[in-house]
């Protein structure tokens, strides 16, 4: 290439060695376009002009101004222009033929002799276009077809080649070897192809098979081509057929340099594919989009680890992450299962999280590096012939949350500096979402862990059974409402409640521990007979006074033994769904109360009711919350229908209380709602002698 002012990077050449090409070429030079060359085949085509002269003299027919105003725009930008709907010359000029059809293009050119000027090269589509007139009442399929074909006539005039059917190739317009730093060959062959990805061959071989194979056709294909750096880009390779007397004579191509509209389009693609981690409704299923955006396009296989928040790591021991999210391309092993369990971070990831800064890591293919990942992973990097590794942190808040690890496999080379910006762009685009994906995890942690500590195992009860289980949602959002207690008083009356208030975050746990720790001092320092409706009116004027929380729905009840065997269940209902009856020798049913309470926090002013029931040996008494019979898009008979076979079939089946309890939450396969239960049964009652 040659470097003259502001003529770097445009093609040198010597105007004679398109003598004996069979398109028509002509070379000027200088702005006002003095023609200094043409060849015989334009000659053919336009007619013989006056060499020497400017371009607006030597061709003064009006049809030739477009062609001019283009010279002007290629010799002050630099930048190739093509036409690509056919022309036709009118004959003005003395010795010129009319009616000919043509397309053309123009690129600018440094030559010798002659300085800057333009090279034109103009394709006669006399024949392709009179045929086209020709078969005009064939089918319109037909007539698009050749539409396209003579749109594509011309070829984008970068590296612009000529080759025969025997794969003789000729370079006519110089750039393959300043683009990959190697010479070019005259024939296409296992050592030409060798530039070419190792990914791309077989989708290159196969689009130039299918064009040229039958009736030839335009072909156009996509690919990546190393450069002299040793880095790839993709380059667009377009060639047309010249076909004389039914025979293919020879391809007529162009290879143009399109990385930049290329990245531009995958970058769009990439970047509406991670929109999809707005709408993702915890952690993991963030992390996952991110892996399947950029898995094939950016990374053969992409892996996505994540850190301990600081208040969850434990000090002093060494770091660790969990892998929360992993895609392969199509044709690699099916990546491991995702793992709870976490693994101690080896000294590459160390170094990756204390710079803040990506690391790559090339190897033989499968032997990559001990530490890096969970031994799992490690086997499946060996199975899938992996050679590079590259580690980028995920930075949010100026922390490290996170790692992710970008994978190239068998004789995929590793990513490049453009693919590196852009995974880190495309991380960068999600940090948003994962930000609110990750607060909503450890607020769910935190709310968790004081739901949990406050949900105490159940006291024992001589003469009877208790038992009582929670689940938290299926899904992040949902959780925090749902409580359960169980306290025996001084006298013996058991009390069991079971309640639910309105929100489903931290705020809503922490609402319930101060209601369950209100309600527990009002029970036990009662004055006179345990009353339920007593104990909810005084919860819920506290409650209200201290604005405690919005909605509050729950069933409080007290249990005493009777003296002949057997016990007296006594409740009130703030708005909560029905106890759950099943009796030792009978169907079960709801014990539904004829008149229905209001929930807590709406009107404190009201009275409650007390409804009272006695249990017998063997009965089963069960509190429950919402979530074991809410199902979206159904009707809730149905689901208390369905809770009370459940428990019914776990009655038949022999199951202690405690089972019980859990099969019925394990019965609810997408639980939206967090969801308790608290079941009591009384036992036979063992006589003693006296």
């Amino acid at each position: 290439m040659r470097r003259t002012g502001d003529q770097v990077g445009v093609p040198e050449l010597e105007p004679e060695v398109f003598d004996s090409a069979i398109v028509a070429v002509a070379l000027t030079a200088g702005s006002d376009h003095r023609l200094v060359y043409f060849n015989e085949a334009f000659q053919e085509l336009f007619g013989t002009r006056p060499e020497g002269v400017p371009a607006r003299e030597g061709f003064p027919e009006p049809t030739a101004a477009r062609w001019i105003v283009m010279m002007d725009e290629v010799f002050r930008d630099h930048r190739a222009r093509q036409v690509t709907s056919p022309r036709t010359t009118v004959g003005t000029w003395p010795g010129a033929p009319g009616g000919r059809h043509f397309v053309y293009s123009c690129s600018p050119v440094v030559s010798r002799q002659h300085g800057p000027g333009v090279l034109t090269v103009a394709v006669d589509t006399t024949r392709q276009v009179e045929a086209a007139r020709r078969v005009e009442h064939l089918s319109e399929e037909r007539h698009e077809a050749l539409q396209r074909y003579e749109a594509l006539l011309s070829a984008v005039p970068q590296i612009v080649w000529l080759m025969k059917p025997d794969g003789a190739i000729t370079e006519l317009v110089r750039g393959f070897e300043e683009f990959t730093g190697s010479p070019w060959r005259p024939v296409i062959d296992e050592h030409w192809l060798s530039a070419v990805h190792p990914y791309d061959r077989r989708k290159l071989a196969k689009a130039w098979n299918e064009a040229s194979g039958g009736d030839p056709s335009f072909f156009v294909c996509t690919f990546r081509l190393r450069t002299a750096s040793g880095e790839y880009r993709h380059v667009q390779s377009r060639a047309v057929p010249i076909v004389r007397d039914g025979v293919t004579v020879e391809w007529i191509g162009a290879t143009a340099d399109i990385e930049d509209q290329w990245r531009n389009r995958l970058r769009e693609r990439l970047l509406a594919r991670v929109t999809t981690v707005t709408a993702a409704a915890d952690v993991p299923q963030a992390f996952a989009a991110v892996t399947a955006a950029v898995v094939p396009e950016l990374t053969d296989a992409c892996v996505i680890c994540l850190l301990p928040s600081p208040d969850v790591a434990a000090v002093g021991e060494g770091l660790t992450a969990t892998r929360v999210a992993s895609t392969a391309r199509e044709g690699l092993p099916p990546v491991p299962p995702i793992s709870d369990l976490p693994y101690g971070i080896g000294s590459v990831v160390q170094r990756v999280v204390d710079s803040r800064r990506p690391e790559m890591l090339t190897f033989p293919a499968g032997r990559a590096p001990a530490g890096v990942l969970p031994e799992l992973s490690m086997e499946w990097l060996r199975t899938a012939r992996a050679t590079s590794l590259t580690i980028v942190p995920l930075v949010i808040d100026a922390a490290v949350v996170a790692y992710a690890v970008a994978v190239g496999c068998a004789d995929s080379p590793p990513p490049g500096p453009a693919d590196l910006a852009l995974f880190g762009e495309v991380l960068h685009e999600v940090r948003e979402p994962l930000r609110q994906a990750l607060e909503l995890q450890r607020t769910r942690h935190t709310a968790l862990t004081l739901q949990r500590a406050l949900l105490t195992p159940t006291p024992r009860v001589p003469g009877a059974e208790l038992a009582a289980h929670y689940q938290p949602a299926s899904r992040t959002e949902e959780i925090g409402g749902d409580w359960y207690d169980a306290l025996v008083l001084p006298d013996g009356t058991v009390t069991l409640t079971i309640g639910d208030i309105a929100g489903h975050d931290l705020e809503a746990a922490t609402a319930m521990s101060q209601l369950r720790s209100m309600l527990r001092v009002i029970v036990y320092d009662r004055r006179g007979t345990h009353s339920p409706a007593r104990a909810l009116s005084r919860l819920d004027r506290v409650t209200e006074g201290l604005g405690i929380a919005p909605l509050v729905t729950a069933v409080h009840a007290g249990l005493t033994p009777r003296p002949g065997g057997g016990w007296h269940a006594a409740w009130s209902n703030a708005g909560h769904p029905p106890p759950l009856l099943l009796p030792a020798g009978a169907a079960p049913r709801y014990l539904q109360s004829a008149h229905a309470d209001l929930p807590l926090c709406v009107a404190p002013q009201l009275p409650r009711t007390t409804c009272h029931h006695d249990l017998s040996s063997g009965d089963i008494l069960l509190l429950y919350t919402d979530g074991l019979i809410e199902v979206p898009g159904r009707d809730l008979s149905d689901g208390m229908a369905e809770l009370a076979a459940h428990a019914e079939a776990a009655r038949a089946d022999g199951a202690t209380l405690t089972e019980l309890c859990a099969r019925l939450l394990a019965a609810v396969d997408d639980r939206r709602d967090d969801a308790a239960v608290i079941g009591f049964r009384p036992l036979p009652q063992v006589l003693t002698a006296g």
